[in-house]
């Protein structure tokens, strides 16, 4: 029996199990520095970073879903998708160096770099488990052969 996707559904549902793994990690990383919540008050404060955080993980889960649905009829997605991933960590990197200069030190790497890496492998294990991707690749390339 096939599976019927919806990219909202499922985007928003990736999106609010990366972003609250991640919001764990950065109070675990705080709390086990000796700086509970350090990382939210140099981001806005708690709710404010919260709501943020949630609100930016869940359009990026809904655009990366929408993104791979795409790619079972136009495999070029993918490469958009991987694209838009290595801008993304690119500029977490960025952010990374200007917040350990002013208020998270060295343990910004840890904090974010840490906690980013910690949601790619929870995104990309989910999307993993729900889409074959190899599958739809390799089916939209016998398409495009025909």
């Amino acid at each position: 029996m096939a599976r019927t996707h919806d990219s909202l559904r499922e985007g928003a549902r990736l999106g609010v199990i990366v972003a609250a793994t991640i919001w764990v990690w950065l109070a675990v990383v705080d709390a086990v520095a000796g700086q509970p919540f350090r990382t939210f008050l140099v981001l806005g404060g708690i709710p404010l970073f919260t709501v943020l955080h949630f609100v930016l993980n869940v359009a990026y889960g809904v655009v990366v879903v929408w993104a791979i649905h795409g790619a079972a009829r136009e495999p070029r997605l993918l490469l958009a998708v991987a694209f838009g991933f290595l801008i993304v960590e690119f500029a977490f990197a960025m952010l990374t160096v200007v917040l350990s200069q002013i208020g998270l030190g060295q343990l910004a790497w840890v904090r974010i770099v840490g906690g980013n890496l910690v949601g790619s492998v929870v995104a990309f294990t989910i999307l993993s488990r729900t889409h074959s991707l190899a599958k739809e690749l390799r089916k939209a390339q016998s398409e495009e052969d025909e």
